[in-house]
């Protein structure tokens, strides 16, 4: 997080945009001992916005996160 924070672009393999929640949007790949996690976050002009955490156990991302990640940055955006 702290190299999005200074502006550094993070790509595959440890993250890919995710159109389908929404422009600007990103999901990172957090290898750990058990499982893999993913961040899906926001990329704005001042803030990296967190829309969603979770342990990723399908090559697919979850319809209802991506519905969760959606009303959130629709909210983020209302703000």
């Amino acid at each position: 997080m702290r190299r999005l924070q200074e502006g550094v672009t993070i790509s595959l393999p440890h993250a890919r945009p995710m159109p389908s929640i929404g422009r600007g949007c990103h999901e990172l790949r957090i290898p750990d001992e058990n499982r893999t996690w993913r961040i899906v976050f926001y990329v704005d002009t001042l803030a990296i916005v967190i829309l969603e955490v979770f342990a990723k156990t399908t090559s697919q991302t979850p319809q209802a996160v991506i519905d969760v990640c959606k009303a959130r940055l629709k909210r983020y955006k209302s703000i």
